[in-house]
């Protein structure tokens, strides 16, 4: 990936018509243009900030079904959720992995309750089942989980689900967008819209936040595809526009792994208030959470609360013998869910489906929001179909259902590399030749020398936050650590990127302001 190709393959169209104009470059979005170009309509992604900036790099993790989903009676989520969540590890497999997850369980009346639910669970999994669940005894448990809570413990319901890392999903999707002849840009914020005599829109203004230039471009479909954000684009088109998102925050704390003490997940089903919580092994760290908080004001860097923090810590406390308290968060994350909501009657966002919306404007412009990370494949298809249904496009099939984003060679996970894929070799290739770039840049972080700078020549990263929080993914496993290597990256970045001193002395400055909100 090469931002300074994609910006020539953009002006090089200048004067013709794409297919597809999508703007925002998160899941959804990257979605929608892998669908595109797989079917040979000619698709550009514009992305305000950096792909995955918002709320796709900051997920729970999960690739799954949703047993919470289960729990409300969405089965119709729950079935499509699954569905995805097969074709995903699948299709993906150096990203996802088939995680164990135990639900603990300490009346007899949840041992029933949590088995027969878990085996519909797998019942609706079908062909794509990742694991039978089944019921096991307290040894048992405590022999996956030593750091478990043991007092009442009847035992656990043992069930699979997937993991993987979603920013550099999100990546991968880029990549794949752009191999197959997408044209996708960063740092690149449609600015406007422009419409014929018969108010149906022709053409939209951008600009590149990095040359500062300005760019009118033609599409036969504009898909606004940006998360907490549609509403901006959708009120760019529409001033009076309706409200169609709920946004809810969603808060996460990073633990070293020494709290779970095993390789199995923990979810537990039901907390004081109600709300789903999980304590998930990743990259040798714990990732524990969700709120659900209700928000009104949206922000690119959300804030988590304190009260958010103490939530998660209190319930933490709860379960785990080791009773993590603030000081031993390495890093806390906060998201924002662009749920869909009835514009006739918002309510709570715990009573709002995660289910996905597709809204067709008066002007041609198509509108997703909602949904969720592991069915964006499945949103991605319906909204390219959504737009041949109107008319606007001519028919062709979807093919992403069986497309892969790696070949068999390069989902080896015994070895660390494996998260770029195919381009893991290049890597190696680095350090084989000048073994000094295999040293890593902090002891308490995985990364080397060698993959900043590949991420600098081939994943279009503009700057050091780019880098740290989702290239690599520094800032969410220790935000302290993180800081103190930001000097060290800048570094590797201005050489490779040809900047100045100020320039690394800002990006410093810069992604100091940022990472500080995350301890």
């Amino acid at each position: 990936m090469n931002r300074e190709v994609s910006l020539d393959q953009l002006k090089c169209y200048s004067g013709k018509s794409w297919d597809i104009i999508v703007i925002g470059g998160g899941a959804t979005g990257l979605g929608i243009a892998l669908d595109s170009v797989s079917r040979g309509y000619k698709t550009l992604l514009l992305e305000k900030h950096d792909f995955a900036k918002g709320t796709s790099s900051r997920s729970t993790k999960l690739v799954h079904g949703g047993v919470r989903y289960l729990a409300q009676g969405d089965l119709l989520l729950v079935i499509e959720a699954l569905h995805e969540r097969g074709l995903m590890l699948k299709n993906a497999p150096h990203l996802t992995y088939n995680q164990e997850f135990i639900i603990p369980v300490y009346t007899w009346w949840d041992v029933f309750l949590y088995t027969v639910g878990l085996k519909f669970y797998d019942i609706l999994a079908g062909k794509l089942s990742m694991g039978k669940s089944h019921f096991t005894n307290p040894e048992s448990v405590i022999a996956r989980l030593p750091y478990l809570k043991r007092e009442n413990l009847k035992g656990g319901i043992v069930y699979h689900d997937g993991q993987f890392d979603d920013a550099r999903m999100a990546l991968a999707l880029a990549e794949e967008s752009m191999r197959r002849g997408g044209v996708l840009l960063n740092y690149f914020p449609v600015t406007g819209f422009i419409k014929n005599g018969n108010g149906q829109i022709e053409n939209i203004t951008a600009k590149d936040l990095i040359t500062d230039a300005e760019f009118r471009i033609t599409g036969k479909v504009i898909i606004n595809a940006t998360g907490v954000f549609a509403e901006e684009i959708m009120r760019m088109d529409t001033p009076d526009s309706k409200h169609y998102i709920k946004p809810s925050q969603g808060v996460h704390l990073v633990l070293d792994r020494s709290f779970l003490g095993g390789d199995s997940a923990i979810m537990i089903p039901k907390t004081d208030d109600g709300r789903v919580l999980f304590a998930i092994p990743w990259y040798d760290h714990v990732v524990v959470g969700t709120t659900d908080t209700p928000i009104d004001n949206i922000a690119v860097e959300p804030v988590a609360l304190e009260k958010e923090i103490d939530f998660i810590l209190h319930t933490a406390q709860n379960y785990l013998t080791g009773k993590p308290e603030r000081k031993d968060v390495l890093s806390v994350f906060a998201g924002l869910r662009p749920l869909a909501a009835n514009p006739e009657n918002p309510s709570a966002t715990k009573e709002i489906s995660r289910r996905h919306k597709i809204i067709l404007s008066e002007s041609g412009l198509l509108t997703i929001t909602g949904g969720k990370w592991t069915t964006y494949r499945l949103m991605a298809r319906e909204t390219i179909d959504k737009a041949i249904k109107s008319g606007m496009i001519g028919k062709r099939k979807c093919v992403t259902s069986d497309l892969k984003l790696v070949s068999g060679n390069s989902s080896d996970k015994s070895d660390r590399l494996h998260i770029y894929g195919d381009n893991a070799t290049e890597i190696k290739k680095m350090i084989a030749e000048k073994p000094e770039l295999g040293k890593k840049i902090h002891h308490s972080l995985p990364y080397t020398y060698a993959e900043i700078i590949w991420i600098c020549r081939n994943e279009m990263a503009v700057t050091v936050e780019d880098i740290l929080a989702r290239r690599t993914r520094s800032l969410f496993l220790d935000a302290r650590v993180s800081i103190e290597i930001a000097e060290d990256v800048a570094e590797l970045m201005a050489n490779e990127l040809k900047k100045d001193g100020h320039w690394k002395k800002q990006q410093v400055d810069d992604y100091k302001k940022i990472a500080t909100n995350y301890f």
